[in-house]
């Protein structure tokens, strides 16, 4: 057995500081995922709105990889990028997508199942008003999952688009924007000692949120 083969069999680690009970928790499963931000907000937790994304293809081929939480509520779960991207044209095949977020410090984890659809372009605007300069211009300059020969073509386009902009404001570029994640499913899980972790599931039926306990 290698080094690196020892160190990750024999990684252990016990989950015992929080609990949760299926008779206490909220109704509504985006009351709970607000009561557990706002716990996460408190914890300063670094990077606390970042959430794997998972996507497929058409051919059901799986895709993952990190995005940015922006916005919660009733209708879903908010996040950005570029439609022409990797993630924008699996989406367009499939909109069928999975979210997950990992509190390692909370031992949380929050994972949640639905479709997918492009928020309007009203809220794409307002949301892309309210980022850096440099992160508006770094939208139009980079053609976010296609090959670049190298770092000096990615630096001159930023150049380019610095200098287009120059003393005006940044438009949104029409390929970019916000996505919503409607879900049917959010589960709850809290870690707990001996790997007998809590796991509440909300589930969607006929318009209502059940809930009901997973074993682990």
């Amino acid at each position: 057995m290698s080094k690196i083969q020892k160190v990750l069999n024999d990684l252990r680690r016990e989950y015992s500081i929080l609990e949760l009970d299926e008779k206490s928790v909220m109704k509504n499963p985006f009351s709970q995922f607000e009561f557990w931000m706002e716990q996460a907000i408190e914890a300063e937790l670094v990077d606390l709105n970042a959430m794997s994304l998972a996507t497929a293809d058409s051919k059901g081929k799986p895709d993952l990889r990190i995005v940015l939480l922006k916005d919660f509520g009733k209708d879903g779960f908010t996040f950005y990028t570029n439609y022409k991207s990797q993630k924008g044209q699996e989406i367009t095949e499939n909109k069928h997508a999975c979210l997950n977020f990992f509190w390692v410090e909370l031992q949380r984890q929050v994972r949640i199942a639905g479709t997918l659809k492009r928020v309007s372009a009203v809220e794409s605007d307002t949301y892309f008003g309210s980022r850096p300069r440099e992160s508006q211009i770094g939208a139009w300059a980079s053609n976010q999952s296609t090959v670049i020969k190298n770092r000096q073509v990615l630096d001159d386009q930023f150049l380019y688009y610095f200098e287009k902009f120059k003393n005006r404001k940044v438009p949104r570029p029409a390929h970019w924007g916000g996505y919503i994640l409607n879900p049917v499913r959010i589960e709850f899980w809290q870690g707990r000692e001996n790997r007998m972790h809590d796991r509440v599931l909300y589930e969607k039926k006929k318009g209502e949120w059940k809930t009901s306990r997973l074993s682990p």
